[in-house]
């Protein structure tokens, strides 16, 4: 899987880039909406953001790590096991002038020991990939003080159907329905947890 998103880490930057092309605009506009609402709901979730610190669970090339740094995040911390995307991140906190403030880490989420816990965890676009989601979940809630944020890719229609095949020879694709994510949660000891449909996601919150 590492490779496969090492080979995707320019694209996917892409989807995020408002100079991409007219194609390009009409995919995202049709198959990638929910990144964009999901992009603008977790900024507004997680306000106020200045001076808190923050973990960015699959943060891939660092567009919502650099957003919190931009919003007055003290300190933002964005781990993920594809060494393009973390190439690309901090190339990008240079740019945006926030390299201070973010710290950018090529690992295994499950099996980095981190030396701090944070205000807010999100993991947005990372539960599509995650065989053991309760495992993730565990380790989230341990090392959050206030509040952690995940989207898991919805399962049935076509368009969920027309994802699972383009990933089908890429990665494992999980998919999921409400009942699995209230399961999954409950299975954690978390009862008191938020799910709302984002297009084709579902947006979970979780107060601590």
């Amino acid at each position: 899987m590492e490779k496969f998103f090492d080979r995707y880490a320019h694209k996917f930057d892409a989807i995020y880039d408002t100079e991409s092309n007219l194609w390009n605009k009409i995919i995202n506009r049709l198959f990638r909406k929910s990144m964009k609402i999901r992009f603008q709901k977790t900024l507004e979730e997680c306000e106020p953001i200045t001076g808190r610190t923050i973990l960015d669970i699959g943060c891939g090339p660092g567009h919502y790590a650099i957003a919190f740094a931009n919003k007055g995040a003290s300190r933002v911390v964005g781990i993920d096991f594809a060494q393009t995307m973390i190439n690309l991140a901090r190339t990008k906190a240079i740019e945006a002038g926030v390299s201070q403030v973010c710290e950018f880490i090529c690992d295994d989420f499950l099996s980095f020991e981190f030396e701090e816990r944070f205000d807010y965890a999100i993991a947005m676009g990372f539960m599509d990939y995650i065989d053991k989601p309760e495992a993730v979940i565990r380790k989230v809630i341990s090392i959050t003080h206030r509040l952690a944020l995940f989207s898991f890719p919805a399962a049935g229609g076509i368009l969920a159907w027309q994802r699972k095949m383009r990933y089908k020879r890429k990665c494992k694709l999980y998919l999921y329905k409400p009942e699995d994510i209230e399961r999954i949660f409950t299975t954690c000891g978390l009862y008191l947890i938020r799910i709302e449909r984002i297009a084709r996601d579902f947006f979970v919150k979780v107060s601590l």
